[in-house]
């Protein structure tokens, strides 16, 4: 998939461990956005990230094209080698992450249940799920 969208649904940071360099962006189910699934978004071997805490109109992440990086490049002071990783957040390009290719996880969840990135439980699960890369 060389995009991931999910409009109209609120996300949040939920889990960034800078020791194991992982971040999980998650949108819960919510009577809000008339929702009744949990998506997160992995990125792993995160090396630069830029941020909001809330993205309250969803996530669009995708490639940073060529005159984006060259930009990001800039402001940023990233090396050449970057530009396969970088990856701009929302809808608008604002946010972006420099990391390993991102993976994302759609299923039924309560806000209770552990991540769909919980490594401690079976794989595959005993749930229907939806899960892909992006790029």
């Amino acid at each position: 998939m060389p995009e991931f969208v999910r409009e109209g649904r609120l996300f949040r940071v939920v889990s960034f461990d800078p020791s194991h360099r992982q971040l999980i962006l998650r949108s819960d189910a919510t009577l809000i956005d008339e929702t009744d699934t949990r998506v997160e978004v992995y990125f792993g071997h995160v090396e630069l990230m830029l941020l909001k805490p809330i993205y309250e109109e969803g996530l669009r992440i995708r490639r940073a094209g060529e005159d984006e990086f060259t930009e990001l490049r800039e402001r940023h002071d990233l090396s050449a080698e970057d530009a396969a990783y970088t990856w701009l957040i929302d809808p608008a390009g604002r946010s972006f992450v420099v990391s390993g290719v991102p993976e994302w996880r759609e299923a039924p969840c309560t806000f209770e249940e552990p991540s769909l990135f919980d490594y401690t439980h079976s794989w595959p699960p005993d749930f229907p799920l939806e899960a892909g890369t992006v790029g």
